[in-house]
């Protein structure tokens, strides 16, 4: 037997509530510090809005009523709780704070501290099974009395804005005298079309019209509502005083409770209508971002700039200049010496050891605006600005920076290769033996003049012949050997160089420019996919 995952806390058409707070709420994430501020500030509050809701009293249907002074609101609160719970005015009739009423055991206490309804103006009421009929009773509802929203009081125009955006559904009281002010229209009723399923209108105090007057009224109220795009919504004909209505309404009150989806359709539509804001702004194309191709090029480009190649040629030229120098036959290096003195700070000043070589700080730039621009093709502005930010500002230092890190990269140039001693040491014994067998073949050639020279011979020829020849030819053969030696180790030496510079260019390239490029491109996607999933879509 395996256990069934528990039903989702409110299912809509669009299809769990809860899965798309969590979509609205991943691509609020993603877009903080990137899309309009006020975009995102409104998001995080449905989010937190919304979650809390789904947390508490799932069980419970908040109503609100709301209305202008004057409608008989409070008139219908009490007629519906069936007992006097809200203050009726005489000479200027208007509801100054919210009042609650709530039926159930624990009168949705939690439920109501969250709204933000203090203890005192709650009340709790109970049905009684069996006193009451069951298609009125009212238990798991939660009745809001609302300040009138055309108090003169500012405070009672901020308490109702704030409690409308809690309630699961909204029932606007109108009358018949007003019902077509536009301060209601323009202010609620319109902005609000979007929660059509979840909103009721109640034509109260019909009994102040003739009867026959009656359907032509109720059929003017539809064609309000309809241009306020609330075409379809219930509108109930009801008078709170004489009772004429009112358990209609409370019937259509019992059906919203019973099916438990008020609550989640209102939060739905909540989430619906930021997440459609947050795709007309973010957009919901996949992004394109940088290939491979596009990340190795912005690389070369900044190697191109720092004149990688430049310092591994010059590296390697300097190398083959020491090693000769170290190698040669003596005589050769006093030759060499004038060369060695103008090609060896040319390492220096490319980028050896300590190199003060400079980076071009103009490609630099423009590298970086480029990879930029390419990272954001096919997102939108917001998005491409938000690119920018990111990449392009933070980096206008590049240029220094690629300059430190280079200078820092050792080019293994400072290392002698130990052959270099031995050959130098080959060297000076060959010059010392040609040097020797030289002045011996002078003092010969002195002694001769005298008649008394004598010397060791090999087939006929003096042995310091056969020295200072042979020392003078190992020393030129060996100088000759030692120079294609020296430029194959030069050039596999600066081609480590070069790699090594590469590799310290790859490294900042990738924290500095490539890494906040992702980082942009993973918020984009983070909110195309949290905006899909608050909409009900698939990615």
């Amino acid at each position: 037997m395996t256990d069934t995952p528990p039903a989702p806390l409110f299912s809509t058409s669009g299809g769990d509530v809860a899965a798309r707070v969590d979509g609205l709420a991943r691509a609020v994430e993603a877009s903080a510090g990137r899309l309009d501020p006020a975009l995102v500030e409104e998001g995080a509050a449905v989010v937190q809005r919304a979650s809390a809701r789904l947390r508490l009293a799932s069980d419970r249907t908040v109503v609100a009523l709301a209305g202008a002074t004057g409608s008989g609101k409070s008139s219908l609160f009490n007629a519906v709780a069936g007992v006097e719970l809200s203050a009726v005015g005489v000479r200027r009739p208007t509801t100054s704070w919210a009042m609650a009423v709530a039926w159930g055991d624990d009168g949705g206490r939690p439920l109501l501290e969250w709204i933000g309804i203090p203890e005192r103006q709650q009340m709790s009421l109970g049905s009684p099974l069996g006193l009451v009929p069951d298609d009125t009773n009212l238990d798991g509802l939660v009745l809001l009395d609302l300040p009138d929203h055309d108090s003169t009081e500012v405070a009672h125009h901020l308490e109702v804005d704030r409690l409308v955006k809690y309630a699961d559904v909204l029932v606007w009281v109108l009358d018949p005298q007003k019902y077509a002010d536009a301060a209601v229209h323009e202010r609620y009723l319109r902005p609000l079309s979007r929660h059509a399923e979840v909103t009721m209108v109640v034509l109260n105090q019909i009994d102040k019209l003739p009867p026959e007057q009656w359907d032509g009224t109720l059929q003017d109220v539809r064609r309000l509502l309809a241009e306020d795009g609330l075409a379809g919504v219930p509108v109930l004909a009801v008078s709170a005083l004489r009772g004429d209505g009112v358990d209609d309404f409370k019937r259509a009150l019992v059906r919203r409770i019973r099916d438990k989806q008020a609550a989640g359709l209102r939060t739905g539509a909540d989430v619906e209508h930021l997440a459609k804001a947050f795709e007309q702004l973010s957009g919901d194309a996949p992004a394109i971002g940088l290939t491979d191709s596009d990340r190795e090029q912005f690389i070369d480009t900044l190697a191109h700039a720092a004149g990688v190649s430049a310092v591994a040629d010059a590296t390697e030229k300097t190398l083959v200049s020491r090693a000769v120098s170290a190698t040669t036959w003596p005589p050769l290096r006093l030759i060499g010496r004038s060369k060695s003195t103008t090609n060896g700070p040319a390492l220096q000043a490319l980028g050896g050891e300590g190199s003060a070589a400079r980076v071009q700080r103009p490609a630099v730039d423009v590298a970086v605006r480029d990879v930029a621009e390419k990272a954001a093709i096919g997102l939108t502005p917001s998005w491409v600005q938000s690119m920018r930010r990111a990449v392009v500002l933070p980096n206008r230092d590049l240029a220094d920076v690629l300059d430190l890190a280079i200078a820092r990269t050792g080019l293994g140039t400072d290392k002698t290769p130990a052959w270099w001693s031995f050959v130098k040491l080959v060297q000076w014994v060959a010059l010392g033996v040609t040097i020797a067998g030289v002045l011996w073949l002078l003092a010969l050639t002195g002694a001769e003049l005298t008649g008394s020279a004598s010397a060791p011979t090999v087939a006929g020829v003096w042995l310091p012949a056969y020295l200072a020849g042979g020392g003078l030819l190992v020393g030129l053969l060996l100088a000759l050997v030692t120079t294609v030696m020296a430029k194959s180790s030069a050039s596999r030496r600066a081609h480590g160089a070069e790699d090594r510079l590469r590799a310290t260019i790859a490294d900042v390239a990738r924290e500095r420019v490539l890494a906040p490029v992702d980082n942009e491109l993973a918020a984009y996607e983070q909110a195309r996919r949290g905006i899909a999933a608050a909409l009900g879509r698939n990615v």
